[in-house]
């Protein structure tokens, strides 16, 4: 039998919190791309605070919401979304096309995650400067009117016996490529 300790790297410990402010600093200096999401009829509350905070971990700048999406003003809504709904700014922008008015008029490109018959695997999409991410709601996913305003439609490669993902972990693979694609051009950061 092996203690818990066995095999361990010695000098490998959890950050303390300010270690772990230090390094999201330094990669906060090398992030420059603006980076936008849009949740399209995303009903569940939970769902929305999961999207919330990930949105706030990726450093994205505006939530937009269309069709039926739930408001993060909703009580359930800060169960899961631990105070983040206080660091990213959103706005209910009605249907699916003036949403993508708005996310055109602020400057970003507008990017649906959706299994589409031309759709291309994230890791090909462009994803590079400034860009809106779009997610649809859990039945439905994103709709048809929103499809014909993206300006590409990516899906996240899966192998595995389930053809789908939940939309929050779905938004926060496509965030975390976004903001990888940035940082793969350069060192870490100090």
């Amino acid at each position: 039998m092996t203690s818990p300790q066995a095999g361990a790297h010695p000098g490998r410990r959890q950050l303390r919190p300010t270690d772990v402010k230090r390094l999201n600093r330094g990669w906060r200096r090398r992030t420059e791309a603006r980076l936008g999401l849009l949740a399209e009829s995303v009903t569940q509350p939970f769902n929305i605070g999961s999207l919330l905070r990930s949105a706030a971990v990726f450093g994205v700048e505006h939530l937009w919401l269309a069709g039926n999406a739930t408001s993060p003003d909703h009580r359930n809504v800060a169960k899961v979304a631990l105070g983040t709904e206080r660091l990213v700014p959103w706005t209910h922008a009605g249907t699916p096309a003036e949403a993508a008015a708005g996310i055109r008029a602020a400057g970003l490109r507008l990017v649906a995650i959706e299994l589409t018959a031309d759709a291309v695997p994230l890791h090909d999409a462009p994803l590079d400067g400034d860009v809106c991410l779009a997610v649809g709601g859990e039945d439905h996913g994103v709709s048809p009117a929103l499809l014909a305003a993206a300006d590409a439609v990516a899906y996240i490669p899966q192998t595995g016996r389930v053809g789908s993902l939940n939309v929050a972990v779905a938004a926060a693979i496509a965030l975390a490529e976004a903001r990888r694609r940035e940082w793969a051009a350069g060192p870490p950061p100090a």
